[in-house]
C-alpha cells in the first residue's frame, strides 16, 4: 500500500525512490511487523485470558500439566502483524503476492476451526485428520492452479546442485506441488510443542527463501547463480521480512516459559505458507534441507505410528521426536536450543548449495 501510494510520486519527491528497492521495504516490513507484534502482545493476551481461551494439555504429556490454561491461538497475532505489514510494503499489483496471502489466509483458517473446536470440546482434539487435509487439499490446489496460469511460472521441478537437471513435471506438478506445501504445514505443525520450538526454525526458513525468492526475481543473479528465473516473483521477499518480523515478535512471548502458544492458527498457517514459498522459487526440493528440522519431526510420528502398527512396539519413548528427548530426562529449555541450532545449521548449509553445481 505504501509502495502503491507514494512510489509514484518519486518522480517527483525523489527520496519516495528508495520504495522502489525491495530490500529497503524487506527491512521496512520487518520491523513494522515485531513492532506490532510486541506492541499489541501484552493486550493480545490479556484479552484471550478474559475470554478463558487457554490450552488444553495431553494426558500422555505428564509434564506439561503446568502449561494447562496457557493462552492459545497466538497465530492469530502473528496474522495480524504479518497481514499488515505485507499490505503496507508490497506491490499490491504483484499476484504472487496475493497468492501467497491466500495460502496463508487459507491454511490459518483450517488451523483457526480445529483451534476453535478443542476449545469447544474443552480438550485436545480439534478437526479429524481427514476434515483438516481435506481443507489443505482444497486451499493449496486452488492456490496451485492460479499459479500454474501465470505467463512466467512452469511446471519444471529444478533439481540442487544439477544445473542441467529440470523434469517438466506437466499435469502432475501441482500434486507433487500440493505435497510440499501441506507436508510443510503438518511439519511445523506437529513440531510446535515446545515453547518457542517452531517459531525459531520457521524465521530461519523464512529467511533463507527470502535470500531465494530475492535470487530467482533477479535475472542478473539468478543467471549468475544458475537457478531457476521466476520474474517478478521477488516481490515475495517483502512478505518474508514481514513473517521474520511477526515471528521474532511472538518469540518476544512465546520464549521459554511461554506466555502464549501459537496454536494451529499459526503453526498450519506459516507452515503451508513457507512449503508455497519454496514453490514460488521452484526450491522445492531444498525444503528437506531448510526445514530439515521439520522433516524430522514429521518422520519420527511416521515411523512411531508405523513401528506400533507393524510391530506393537515403539521405536520413541513418544513422539514427535522432542517429547522423547524431553521424557528421557533433558529438560526442555536445552531441547529447545539445541533444535534451534540445529535448525540455523541446516539453514546455512542450505544457503551454500546456491553456489553448488
Amino acid at each position: 500500500m505504501l509502495y502503491n501510494l507514494l512510489y509514484p510520486l518519486s518522480s517527483d519527491l525523489s527520496f519516495l525512490n528508495v520504495f522502489k528497492y525491495i530490500s529497503f521495504r524487506t527491512v521496512g516490513a520487518l520491523l513494522t511487523a515485531l513492532i506490532l507484534s510486541i506492541v499489541l502482545g501484552p493486550y493480545f493476551i490479556n484479552w484471550l485470558k478474559k475470554i478463558k481461551c487457554g490450552q488444553y494439555i495431553q494426558s500422555e504429556v505428564a509434564c506439561h500439566t503446568s502449561k494447562a490454561g496457557t493462552p492459545t491461538m497466538g497465530g492469530v497475532l502473528i496474522a495480524f502483524s504479518l497481514i499488515t505489514s505485507t499490505l503496507l510494503w508490497c506491490d499490491l499489483t504483484n499476484p504472487y503476492v496475493w497468492l501467497t496471502l491466500l495460502v496463508y489466509a487459507g491454511f490459518g483458517l483450517v488451523g483457526f476451526m480445529d483451534d476453535f473446536t478443542k476449545l469447544r470440546r474443552k480438550e485436545n482434539q480439534g478437526l479429524s485428520a481427514r476434515a483438516k487435509f481435506l481443507g489443505q487439499i482444497v486451499i493449496s490446489g486452488v492456490a496451485l492452479f492460479l499459479l500454474v496460469q501465470l505467463p512466467a511460472y512452469s511446471t519444471e521441478l529444478y533439481v540442487p546442485l544439477f544445473k542441467n537437471v529440470s523434469p517438466d513435471l506437466g499435469l502432475f506438478y501441482i500434486p507433487f506441488a500440493m505435497l510440499v506445501i501441506i507436508g510443510s504445514s503438518n511439519g511445523v505443525n506437529l513440531t510446535d510443542g515446545m515453547d518457542g520450538l517452531a517459531i525459531v526454525p520457521a524465521v530461519v526458513t523464512a529467511l533463507v527463501y527470502g535470500v531465494f525468492v530475492y535470487i530467482a526475481g533477479h535475472a542478473e543473479l539468478s543467471q549468475y547463480l544458475q537457478v531457476a528465473a521466476v520474474p517478478g516473483v521477488g516481490e515475495i521477499t517483502v512478505f518474508c521480512g514481514a513473517l521474520v518480523g511477526a515471528g521474532l515478535g511472538f518469540l518476544w512471548f512465546n520464549a521459554y516459559p511461554a506466555q502464549v502458544f501459537m496454536g494451529d492458527v499459526g503453526s498450519l498457517s506459516i507452515g503451508g505458507t513457507l512449503g508455497f514459498i519454496s514453490v514460488l522459487c521452484k526450491q522445492e526440493l531444498m525444503m528437506i534441507v531448510v526445514g530439515g528440522l521439520f522433516v524430522v519431526e514429521t518422520l519420527s510420528v511416521i515411523l512411531q505410528v508405523g513401528s506400533y502398527k507393524l510391530r506393537k512396539k515403539r521405536i520413541f519413548k513418544m513422539a514427535p521426536i522432542h517429547h522423547h528427548f524431553e521424557i528421557s530426562g533433558i529438560p526442555e529449555s536445552k531441547v529447545i536450543i539445541r533444535f534451534w541450532i540445529i535448525s540455523i545449521l541446516l539453514g546455512v548449509m542450505a544457503l551454500s548449495v546456491l553456489k553448488l553445481r
